[in-house]
């Protein structure tokens, strides 16, 4: 690593550990359904919005009952972007008058957003009009987000009640987390934003002329719509001259303040962070990293206040930092190097990597390789799709620290809610392991950990895991599946474990080298988007009942300590041990074998 990406690297956690306790202790208020203070007025509309429902602040719901209403509540949101999409052509909005999304895109972009995974198999600025950008995509954005702000909440209670029943109202915890939170910090981070030149209007496409006009050459087409070819059978070309560009308007920094709060991801162009109109200079695209990463690891300290130890939430973050920080390293580390083959060239090998140019292909000369690949770390340890490079250019090896980050089960950080409960399933599965080894029944934070919760404990972490690996495994025999690839041998490979460890792990980034806009990989990776979200969150609500429904146990002599340094090292080696069981065959036959062809 350089000094600029130590540095880098250094600044973005005291940052985002500044930002983040004082943010953790307000969320604990929300999530206590504490009043708070000085947004009254919301409070107005909080109590409105429960009349409206037919609810009470003060309701309470068991597992089952918080599972269906999330389950249905999200089953209405898919249909209501599917068929914002189907008929956007007619609907107001669309100065571009972009005709209705394919039914086939349509249900993969529902499922994404409402999945919170954010998969883009289309050019935002070339398919979607400014009503389903704002009203469907935007709209999930905020309500995918509470959603998993919820689930962490209810599983919260499930450690902190004692004997009882119910883990909270989802009607509640998804109305305050919207109110409370993602729309007041949503409005400063997109003002933020365009202060920096992120655009922010209802405009239609403008026509620029270019300083400098371009010669280019493509084929002739006839009146029949094919290409003209000559009496060889070779393209007819044709020279044009392009004297304008026309550039794509719209609401961007809305979009781009709770995408990246929400860890949501899904850009408004085609080009996503990379775009600058999206991400304009080196300020905003350090503010949209700390953005990505703010929520969950202020979770950790609203955790930590919620069960009443504060170290406990301290010890997760730790868990979560040291294997980040690990992780970009190796990152950082593989891109400033140059490729092995430049040997053979007549490069001076005594150059430092920034002297030599280290590996500069598919990232933004505006960030450079340090901010760009602490950028890709950020996004894909936090399960956000947002991107500001091309992962697809990546090394091999530097390719693989975002395909193992979500294979680790997009827990390094991880989601808005996501990533702190999925760590916390696997702090479950941690004392577990300890209990075992030294003949106690393992109990974590007072209650009792034992063959119910290992089950739903064990459906969390072998879920994300076989839709991976068996939809990859079906996308690399069947033609459909092949047709994709562009990108022969091991990186084509990679490419589809990529896109299948992105869609289940709900993260929504892709390789980019895949042609995944077509109905084999729009409905595979709709069902193990779908899946991946909503087949982890019922065994979690399960979990949360089961251990509300339990007496806290008071700690004694004997009792596991779960906040020092050993429990870290215990957690992060469950966390490891389990990504490297699951996948080490499947990353052997991608990222590996294609960094060992580097130097035959």
């Amino acid at each position: 690593m350089t000094t600029q990406s130590i540095m880098l690297l250094a600044v973005f956690l005291v940052v985002l550990l500044a930002l983040s306790y004082p943010l953790g202790i307000y969320l604990a208020k929300v999530g206590g359904n504490e009043d708070i203070r000085g947004l009254g007025w919301l409070a107005k509309v909080e109590n409105f919005l429960y009349r409206l429902a037919g609810t009470s602040k003060h309701a309470e719901m068991g597992w089952k009952g918080y599972a269906i209403a999330l389950l249905v509540f999200n089953a209405v949101g898919t249909l209501f972007v599917y068929g914002v999409q189907r008929l956007q052509a007619w609907l107001p909005l669309n100065p571009q008058a972009f005709g209705n999304v394919s039914p086939d895109s349509s249900f993969n972009t529902a499922v994404s957003f409402v999945a919170n995974t954010n998969w883009q198999g289309y050019g935002g600025e070339s398919t979607m009009s400014y009503l389903t950008q704002m009203l469907a995509l935007t709209g999930q954005n905020f309500f995918s987000a509470a959603t998993g702000i919820a689930v962490i909440y209810a599983l919260i209670r499930g450690f902190t009640n004692r004997s009882v029943k119910s883990i909270g109202n989802f009607w509640v915890d998804l109305t305050r987390s919207t109110l409370y939170v993602l729309l007041p910090l949503s409005v400063i981070v997109a003002v933020v934003l365009m202060g920096q030149g992120v655009i922010q209007n209802f405009s239609a496409y403008k026509d620029v002329s270019l300083i400098d006009p371009i010669t280019y050459q493509q084929p002739k087409v006839g009146a029949d719509g094919q290409a003209m070819q000559d009496e060889k059978g070779a393209p007819i070309l044709e020279t044009l001259t392009a004297k304008t560009q026309t550039l794509a308007m719209g609401p961007v920094a809305s979009q781009e303040a709770i995408k990246m709060l929400g860890t949501n991801g899904g850009g408004f162009f085609n080009a996503n962070s990379a775009h600058p109109y999206e991400n304009p200079t080196a300020f905003s695209n350090l503010i949209e990293m700390l953005a990505i990463f703010l929520i969950p690891a202020a979770l950790c300290f609203a955790f930590g206040r919620m069960v009443g130890d504060m170290r406990q939430g301290w010890a997760i973050l730790g868990a979560m930092t040291l294997m980040f920080v690990v992780l970009t390293s190796v990152v950082m580390s593989a891109e400033q190097q140059a490729y092995p083959s430049f040997a053979a060239m007549n490069i001076d090998q005594t150059a430092s990597p920034l002297q030599s140019g280290g590996n500069m292909e598919g990232k933004e000369a505006r960030f450079g390789i340090s901010a760009s690949t602490l950028f890709a770390a950020v996004t894909t340890a936090a399960s956000c799709g947002a991107v500001n490079s091309m992962h697809d250019s990546f090394t091999p090896l530097g390719g693989m620290v975002p395909t193992v980050l979500m294979q680790l089960g997009e827990v390094v950080f991880g989601g808005v809610g996501t990533g702190l409960y999925g760590m916390l399933i696997f702090a479950i599965l941690a004392v577990f392991i300890a209990g075992l080894m030294i003949g106690r029944t393992p109990e974590y934070l007072g209650k009792k950990i034992q063959a119910y919760e290992m089950k739903m404990a064990s459906l969390v972490i072998l879920v994300t895991p076989t839709l991976v690996l068996v939809g990859t495994a079906i996308a690399v025999m069947v033609d459909p599946g092949k047709a994709g690839i562009l990108n022969p041998g091991a990186h084509g490979f990679s490419e589809i474990l990529y896109a299948f460890t992105s869609a289940a792990n709900n993260n929504g980034s892709a390789f980019a080298g895949l042609s995944a806009n077509t109905p084999f990989y729009n409905v595979m990776l709709a069902i193990a988007m779908w899946f991946g979200r909503f087949a982890v969150i019922v065994p979690v609500l399960a979990i949360a009942g089961s251990l509300a429904a339990k007496k806290r146990l008071e700690v004694n002599a004997g009792t596991m300590p779960t906040h020092g340094p050993l429990f870290i090292v215990l957690l992060v080696g469950t966390v490891v041990l389990v990504g490297v069981l699951n996948y080490v065959p499947a990353l052997a036959l991608g990222p590996v074998v294609e960094h060992l062809q580097l130097f035959k």
